[in-house]
């Protein structure tokens, strides 16, 4: 059996769960994201102005919460992949990560209905890297990181086929 270099092994590096909405829908997206997560969201500001929904620069319209713990990550993420049939577009993967949505929380496995949230989906995007990310990150001594050091498409894929038994579609 041939080892794999340890520099070119995959992991994942976070995942961010987010919502958006204004106003009232904001508040009901921050307790849906306490529930999964059992942690504290942060509000997103707009940077842009969007008429048809009522945002503006600098108005709350969404929130997001990061989890970097590997365990939980494994473990929720089993449940999301549940809730959309274990099945991944080809599109939604790219470079690095890949993100996709749940219409609604309820079709997530042991969550039930809430009356005080009401009915809300949520994104979820999981970032991938390999060991020497650090580097590329770090403020003082910063150094190059090269694109073979990035997460393929291919790689991502097979990761998910392996370990989470996803199905990838076109």
């Amino acid at each position: 059996m041939v080892k794999q270099n340890k520099m070119r092994e995959i992991e994942i590096e976070k995942m961010v769960l987010n919502c958006g909405g204004i106003d009232d829908k904001l508040e009901r997206s921050m307790k849906l994201l306490q529930l999964i997560s059992n942690r504290k969201p942060c509000v997103i500001k707009s940077s842009k102005r969007i008429p048809d929904f009522n945002i503006s620069p600098g108005k709350k319209s969404g929130c997001k919460v990061t989890i970097r713990d590997k365990k939980e990550i494994f473990s929720l993420l089993k449940r999301f992949f549940a809730a959309i049939d274990n099945t991944l577009q080809k599109k939604q993967i790219s470079d690095d990560y890949f993100s996709f949505g749940i219409k609604e929380y309820i079709e997530i496995p042991g969550l039930e209905y809430n009356r005080e949230i009401g009915i809300l989906g949520l994104d979820v995007s999981v970032v991938f890297k390999r060991k020497g990310k650090r580097v590329k990150m770090k403020k003082i001594k910063r150094g190059k990181y090269p694109k073979k050091q990035r997460v393929s498409k291919d790689e991502i894929i097979n990761f998910l086929i392996k370990n989470f038994n996803v199905e990838v579609i076109k």
